[in-house]
């Protein structure tokens, strides 16, 4: 074959991978191939070969589009997560989780901790891990999500909205309780969790125990309908309340990890190793309901 002949081929590949929209295969067929006559390949292994590039690239592109339209804050994985220093989380549970069975059984995620420990991290680890997986994911603050909402609502396209946050495979929320919702807000937050309710997974970071969700959503009877859907075949993941952002100053001042001053713990209750659960506590319930549930 002549090399204008071979220039000739080269160029009507190329223009057939690019009709055919195979980026991967147009700029590595001609490798592979000198790579397959090389190591005596057939033709049946350098096809292989060639098609396997293309996947590999376009999962690749599809795990960070993912990434992308996920708006993470910052990208974390739990490779980066230091469990020696969280002794009260099961590795196990969380590595259960990662591998995204609750997303398919559309089982909500529950991190409740106090400041700094950890739950954001293992949030934003589980949506990674959800993204790799080709899963549709978005992030947000409660604080974010109810300002989108209340913007919408005001310029007649809530209807929209709540249909396109529906679409996500997973719905994370960030910092629940950090910052009272006006009921308005608090209305328009339930319309997202109770449309996911047994449809998608929704996952929630809060700093409150649920005895006290109702500092969140004002009314009784709205926020024993939140906790309702979001703790039914729940996975609760309790982090504990000593500060992990803390101790890693005073060991940078030299001062060692301090113990954490007594608090509540972040479910109210004594701490039950991380272990989850697939139901409301029934005391939290009547604190939230005023009577009994």
């Amino acid at each position: 074959m002549t090399e204008q002949t071979h220039a000739l081929h080269v160029s009507q590949v190329g223009e057939h991978c690019k009709l055919l929209r195979l980026p991967t295969v147009a700029l590595s067929f001609e490798r592979l191939a000198q790579e397959a006559v090389r190591g005596k390949h057939t033709h049946l292994q350098y096809l292989e070969a060639l098609l396997s590039a293309e996947v590999q690239e376009r999962e690749a592109g599809t795990i960070a589009r993912r990434l992308s339209e996920a708006r993470l804050p910052r990208v974390k994985t739990l490779e980066e997560f230091d469990f020696s220093k969280a002794v009260q989380l099961s590795p196990t549970t969380i590595m259960t989780l990662a591998a995204g069975g609750y997303l398919a059984r559309c089982e909500p995620v529950l991190f409740l901790g106090d400041c700094g420990t950890g739950k954001t991290h293992l949030a934003t680890s589980l949506c990674v891990a959800a993204c790799r997986q080709r899963k549709r994911v978005r992030f947000t603050t409660a604080a974010g999500l109810v300002n989108e909402l209340l913007q919408a609502q005001h310029e007649n396209q809530l209807g929209r909205a709540l249909m396109r946050w529906s679409r996500y495979d997973l719905v994370c929320i960030d910092e629940l309780g950090y910052v009272p919702l006006a009921e308005l807000g608090a209305e328009l937050l339930f319309q997202v969790i109770s449309e996911r309710a047994e449809k998608a997974s929704v996952m929630i970071t809060t700093n409150l125990p649920f005895s006290e969700w109702t500092r969140v959503f004002t009314n009784a009877r709205l926020c024993k309908a939140v906790l309702d859907r979001l703790t039914d075949r729940a996975h609760i993941i309790q982090t504990g309340s000593e500060s992990y952002r803390f101790r890693r100053t005073m060991e940078k001042l030299g001062g060692g990890a301090k113990p954490a001053e007594a608090s509540r713990d972040a479910s109210g209750h004594k701490d039950r190793g991380g272990q989850d659960t697939s139901t409301c506590d029934a005391e939290a319930s009547r604190d939230v309901s005023g009577g009994n549930s």
